[in-house]
């Protein structure tokens, strides 16, 4: 391992107990600095709920911490909508948001045209199908921005199980994109998660970056704060399990390919081949083909749009 990565991981890994809810908030009085939760959520009407009220009862009621949750649907066909809601948050459905430009779908898509619809010094995306949530996910990842006016970016870090077994989730992590780091930016190799889903940055950050706007995001994000700002202006913290729902098998291929296209267009900018992965499933006749285009759309960086820009100034 780079000694640079080895002296990152012992300035900048740190645990949920280093930093204590009433330092935090303290922090945040002092500064003066607002947080906004974001839940990107599709069909997620078992968990959201649950998430939203944790959130709502630790973080606003009880200790006011957080000033805004804000769900962003991206088409659930559930109840997603109406039970995230219920328990407490602001919910904007994802083709309210900027309609000049025409919604595709993806993951990051919605995170980007949250953005919009978000006041927060701070942003804390956190995914909506957390099992068994704590709301150490939000104020383990948003301490260190509040405490350390150093750090920019942080991510959660946890263990993942599956299937019962302790550290055997993941797996696009250790087959996709781990490899990628290690080999194209090594100084990202110490990130126990780079693809996980919580994680918490300043506002200045993120309407900076452009935004895969598929399962890319997380990927693309982090090496592209890396060159914006640094490797000490990132971090990650501790804050334990996290139990989610698993994708089957060719999911995680349709993630890994837009993973890797992400990276690619990074190390080259260049002409992608062929922006599309086949995959098999049995069928009547023996194995068939099935064919999904992988996602080669990015939005730009926030302040490039006009309607933010307004926004700001008003």
């Amino acid at each position: 391992m780079l000694e640079e990565v080895e002296r990152w991981l012992a300035d900048r890994s740190w645990s949920v107990t280093d930093r204590p809810l009433h330092r935090i908030l303290a922090a945040k009085q002092r500064t003066g600095q607002t947080i906004s939760v974001v839940l990107p959520a599709l069909d997620e009407e078992e968990t959201v709920g649950d998430i939203v009220a944790v959130i709502r009862h630790d973080l606003v009621e009880q200790i006011p911490l957080v000033d805004e949750i804000v769900v962003v649907d991206s088409g659930s066909t559930d109840r997603t909508a109406q039970v995230a809601a219920r328990a407490g948050a602001r919910v904007v459905h994802r083709d309210d948001i900027l309609p000049r430009i025409p919604a595709v779908p993806g993951k990051g898509e919605v995170l980007w045209r949250s953005l919009l619809v978000t006041g927060g010094d701070i942003v804390c995306f956190i995914d909506a199908d957390l099992r068994e949530f704590s709301s150490d996910f939000v104020s383990g990842i948003v301490g260190p921005l509040l405490t350390d006016p150093g750090v920019d970016l942080v991510k959660a870090m946890y263990d993942r199980p599956l299937g019962g077994a302790a550290g055997q989730g993941g797996r696009v992590t250790e087959l996709m994109a781990r490899p990628l780091l290690n080999m194209h930016w090594p100084q990202l190799a110490g990130f126990v998660q780079p693809l996980g889903g919580e994680y918490a940055a300043r506002r200045s950050l993120l309407e900076q970056l452009p935004f895969p706007v598929g399962y890319g995001v997380e990927l693309g994000m982090l090496v592209d704060a890396l060159h914006l700002v640094g490797l000490d202006a990132l971090a990650q913290v501790d804050v334990g399990v996290r139990l989610h729902r698993h994708q089957d098998g060719q999911a995680l291929g349709r993630m890994a390919a837009a993973i890797y296209r992400t990276a690619q267009l990074r190390l080259a900018r260049g002409h992608l081949v062929r922006p599309a992965l086949t995959q098999f499933e049995r069928g009547a006749d023996g194995f068939e083909p099935r064919t999904y285009s992988v996602d080669t759309e990015e939005r730009p960086p926030m302040v490039e749009i006009a309607e933010y820009a307004e926004r700001k100034v008003a």
